[in-house]
């Protein structure tokens, strides 16, 4: 994992734990999103980038936990491959 819970809240401002559980799973999910827009199976196969990526992730987990109820993911997705284009795999 790229992104601890602890740094996410922190980037988040949360102060309390209320929130844990749904941080991590937003975690996962923009960590899965992410590796699906650099078209790789694991983070490890992404090689250089990793700071690129920490970012993203932040971004992605950011985006979903401020749009829960109505979160345009095509905008999402375009926004991260314009973030990730210099690490992004050319094919699977």
């Amino acid at each position: 994992m790229l992104v601890t819970i602890e740094e996410m809240k922190n980037y988040l401002r949360l102060d309390s734990d209320e929130d844990d559980v749904l941080v991590a799973q937003l975690i996962t999910s923009a960590q899965q999103f992410c590796k699906d827009i650099l078209r790789v199976d694991k983070m490890e196969d992404t090689g250089e980038g990793e700071d690129t990526i920490k970012v993203a992730i932040f971004y992605t987990v950011t985006y979903m936990y401020e749009h829960r109820e109505q979160a345009d993911y095509n905008e999402l997705a375009l926004t991260l491959r314009a973030l990730l284009s210099g690490v992004r795999k050319d094919k699977f």
